[in-house]
């Protein structure tokens, strides 16, 4: 089996008459005679794969074109419904409506102008968050920066300064919250040891299935 393809489904059915292959979206299939042996199966399974790889590409591709269309509706963090997102010729990169809960996007690169919003979004809201997270828990910080890093949610340095993600906007609150806490923890233990996490803990008692969703990714394809 290729490694460009995923397991291949073998299933034998008394009233099959030939070896038929079925390459879909999610997997590919094989329905075989009860007479064949394993040398005819791994035979005809060599014969048909470069037509497997083909077929098998094409169809993710397809997949891929689905899964990249940009988003109707866009829930941020700290708002009680999502925003209606429109595409439309327009001469700014984008216009907030708040009192229509609507947001305008150009159509000239709309993905970069969409999450040109969100970062703007986040600057101003996630710092006014943090602070509000921090009186509630009182762990004190000293500034606050929202950048784009690829692989960190937020951190903290020795001198209190913590950087959050501003992709945090687009998840959950409960998700936002757990990533502030974790770096207003290190304002008291500057380390993962077991008195750390016992500090997030007593703040977010749910903080271990926080980090498991934060663990499975949820930056959407456009924000890269």
């Amino acid at each position: 089996m290729t490694p460009n393809l995923p397991e291949i489904q073998i299933t034998h059915h008394a009233r099959a008459t030939r070896l038929r292959l079925r390459v879909e979206p999610t997997q590919i299939r094989l329905t075989v005679p009860h007479f064949c042996t394993k040398r005819q199966i791994a035979d005809f399974l060599k014969e048909s794969e470069q037509w497997m790889i083909e077929t098998w590409q094409k169809q993710q591709e397809k997949v891929g074109q689905v899964d990249r269309e940009l988003p109707t509706e866009l829930k941020l963090f700290n708002l009680d419904r999502p925003l209606q997102v429109i595409y439309q010729v327009q001469k700014n990169s984008y216009v907030f409506d708040e009192q229509s809960h609507q947001l305008f996007i150009s159509d000239r690169d709309s993905a970069r102008y969409l999450k040109a919003f969100v970062i703007a979004y986040a600057k101003h809201y996630l710092p006014i968050y943090l602070k509000q997270v921090s009186s509630e828990i009182g762990l004190k910080y000293a500034e606050c920066a929202i950048r784009q890093p690829k692989t960190r949610w937020g951190s903290c340095t020795s001198k209190h300064d913590i950087m959050l993600n501003s992709v945090l906007v687009l998840v959950d609150q409960q998700i936002t919250r757990y990533v502030c806490v974790h770096e207003l923890a290190h304002t008291r233990h500057f380390d993962h040891s077991p008195a750390f996490w016992a500090e997030v803990e007593k703040h977010d008692a749910n903080y271990k299935n926080h980090r498991k969703i934060l663990k499975s990714g949820v930056m959407p394809w456009w924000w890269s």
